[in-house]
């Protein structure tokens, strides 16, 4: 029989490093707040097509030394197509840009759009993004409630819920641009952690009525153990 680990063992350890993680994210994500990319802000976009390969760094060195400090920049789909995000509403912006790294780049380049995002429009999709992810939330609570038991549900929100809060305070402290990128992959941690968390569940459940004699701890240790190897394939390649 697989030798079964004493996951519960550790369970008050556990418990503290993820109450002080908890504590350390939220004090972060307070003190130092999210850095809202220009989905969120507003600001003006850029697309710019290269006839060769772009090098993003180069650029990016191009336009800092040009005093576009604030300038993200980023591959669009193909590799000679570049998107730079920077804060400001100014309509000759694009001009501006495109202009800069002529003088500066040897690359021969071509201003395919330019377009503004208003801070109206940021604050709009901050306020359904934060939205999706509460009603995510309670859409996860009722179905692991009706599926299992309140006190499952209960267990379920809370590591989702530390999951989200942890991802959120390291992107506060690393000052990491939380754009809509950042705001789809957070909803993916969601997804995935809800996903192992149905997982271990179900085969908590099935043991039940398997392992009739033993107390939920050991259940638990032996659930888990069994869906090891699955949890660590999926965490893995994702």
């Amino acid at each position: 029989m697989k030798k079964t680990i004493n996951f519960m063992g550790v369970r008050n350890i556990a418990f503290a490093i993820t109450a002080l993680l908890t504590v350390l994210a939220l004090f972060s994500w307070f003190y130092k707040g999210l850095n809202f990319g220009l989905d969120f802000t507003g600001g003006t976009l850029i697309e710019l097509r290269y006839e060769q390969p772009a090098d993003l760094g180069k650029i990016r060195q191009e336009l800092q030394g040009a005093g576009f400090e604030e300038a993200v920049v980023q591959s669009f789909g193909a590799t000679t197509d570049v998107l730079v995000r920077m804060p400001g509403d100014n309509p000759q912006l694009g001009q501006q840009v495109t202009s800069a790294l002529q003088k500066a780049s040897t690359e021969r380049f071509s201003l395919t759009r330019t377009e503004f995002v208003g801070p109206q429009v940021g604050e709009e999709l901050r306020d359904q993004g934060g939205l999706g992810m509460l009603l995510a939330l309670g859409s996860v609570l009722v179905y692991v409630a009706f599926r299992f038991q309140w006190k499952f549900a209960v267990g379920a929100i809370l590591s989702l819920v530390h999951d989200v809060v942890v991802t959120l305070g390291l992107l506060s402290f690393f000052q990491i641009t939380f754009d809509l990128t950042v705001l789809a992959a957070v909803l993916a941690i969601i997804g995935y952690s809800l996903n192992d968390t149905i997982v271990v569940f179900d085969r908590v459940r099935e043991n039940f009525r398997v392992l009739r004699k033993a107390s939920l701890i050991e259940n638990i240790n032996v659930s888990t153990t069994q869906t090891l190897l699955r949890t660590l394939a999926t965490s893995i390649s994702t």
